[in-house]
């Protein structure tokens, strides 16, 4: 039987190593003391599974490169992955949005679904054990139509003191992106592939919270919205090269004031595409003066003139009240006092005094509160890293690398990302069987 190494033991790893169990002698690798380090963070500690959307729906939440990915989706979709959970004796549930999760709430269910698939595969799992090296040769074809470079023959690893040659006839690298180093993402797959000039686009923070210019957010920290829209845009004044205001993002949904700006699903999701947007591809980083529109609107059920009727009638019910005492029914505790600071309306006026003028300001920020997006938090609070393996460089039916032979990728090392909700965990399961056939 041939052999197999697998690099990582997260998500895309431990599928991968079990799914190819029933082809190849699989040793998989990796350098925590346990498996799943980051799958056992996912979800807050529940772990949302995959989506349970069809694949159309899937393909248009991921937002680099989602036809690479469609081989793979299709392959190995969203009901492969529940069938086989549940089949592995986890029972899941599926939530809003379509979120699937454990019935539990807890990861570790699913963690322990895999590491018993892995006992019962009998594959050789070693932990605290890091791959120092890809061993990587020239290729000499033997069909002269073959285009490999090169060909993977084993890593070099250390455990302790200790180190070894592990032999193969197919490498696998799922070691994760660049998020959550303390998990073990620490971009090693990455340093395994530069050397041999395999393109790697630009590695950055993806679904993260954003930081704001301005402090509003560290008044309402820990307040959250839900049902709100959320726009960001990019504004010709601010990024001369374009010709009109670009809409980076917009949705509705939940989101999260914090003490640096904010948070929550709406906002983790635009940072996918705001990453992508600010990223300097000439010298390889994030843009420093990173300086976006984002617009909230707190009553996005209502048009303006439907929202101005309402704010009427709760004057009309607190006429003799002050203007600080009136907003109630419109607004949570914690948003008041900056509403009213935004609006310009004295706090203690009388809202039988309020003009037409001063009304239309409070409609105005409730429906356009407008932030300014500053930049990003880092890969320490990504729940993703965006870029990666260009795709370019693989083929997508088996994961291998166009120019190593028996060299393949799965998982957050290849340049595909998407938006929460599953999507990205369904991505690791797919890539990891694909990388498995």
């Amino acid at each position: 039987m041939k052999k197999m190494i697998v690099i990582g033991a997260g998500a895309a790893g431990m599928l991968c190593a079990i799914k190819a169990s029933e082809r190849y002698k699989v040793t998989l690798i990796e350098k925590n003391d346990r498996p799943g380090r980051k799958l056992y963070i996912t979800g807050k500690g529940r772990c949302n599974v995959t989506n349970a959307s069809d694949e159309e729906t899937f393909l248009k939440n991921v937002i680099s490169n989602p036809k690479f990915l469609y081989s793979a989706i299709y392959s190995y979709n969203q009901y492969s992955v529940m069938n086989d959970f549940e089949s592995w004796g986890v029972k899941l549930k599926t939530e809003r949005g379509n979120r699937v999760f454990p019935q539990s709430d807890h990861s570790s269910d699913i963690i322990k679904a895999l590491e018993n698939q892995l006992k019962k595969r009998r594959i050789d799992v070693r932990y605290n054990t890091t791959v120092k090296e890809v061993i990587i040769n020239p290729y000499t074809p033997d069909d002269a139509k073959d285009k490999y470079e090169y060909i993977a023959t084993g890593v070099r690893v250390r455990s302790g003191t200790d180190s070894e040659l592990l032999q193969a006839d197919v490498i696998v690298i799922a070691t994760g992106g660049k998020s959550y180093a303390a998990t073990g993402s620490t971009g090693d797959g990455f340093d395994f592939l530069s050397k041999y000039g395999i393109k790697v686009s630009a590695v950055r923070p993806s679904l993260v919270p954003l930081e704001t210019f301005e402090e509003y957010p560290g008044e309402m920290m820990g307040l959250s919205l839900k049902n709100v829209s959320v726009r960001v845009t990019a504004l010709k004044e601010n990024y001369p090269s374009l010709k009109k205001n670009k809409v980076l993002y917009e949705d509705m949904g939940e989101m999260l004031f914090t003490h640096f700006g904010v948070s929550g699903p709406l906002c983790l999701s635009a940072s996918s595409y705001i990453s992508r947007f600010i990223y300097d591809e000439k010298n390889l980083n994030l843009l420093k003066n990173v300086n976006l529109k984002l617009e909230i609107d707190l009553k996005p059920a209502l048009s303006e003139e439907e929202l101005d009727k309402r704010i009427l009638r709760d004057f009309e019910e607190f006429h003799n009240r002050d203007f600080q005492n009136s907003l109630g029914k419109l607004l949570p505790r914690l948003m008041i006092p900056v509403i009213i600071k935004r609006c310009g309306i004295r706090p203690d006026k009388k809202i039988n005094s309020i003009t037409a003028e001063e009304r239309q300001q409070l409609l105005m920020q409730l429906k356009h509160f407008t932030l300014t997006i500053s930049g990003l938090r880092g890969f320490d609070e990504a729940i993703i890293s965006g870029g990666g393996v260009s795709v370019k460089e693989i083929n997508p039916q088996n994961m291998e690398l166009k120019r190593i032979k028996s060299l393949r990728v799965a998982g957050e090392v290849i340049d595909c990302d998407a938006l929460t909700g599953g999507f990205n965990l369904q991505i690791a399961w797919s890539t990891g069987y694909m990388a498995a056939e």
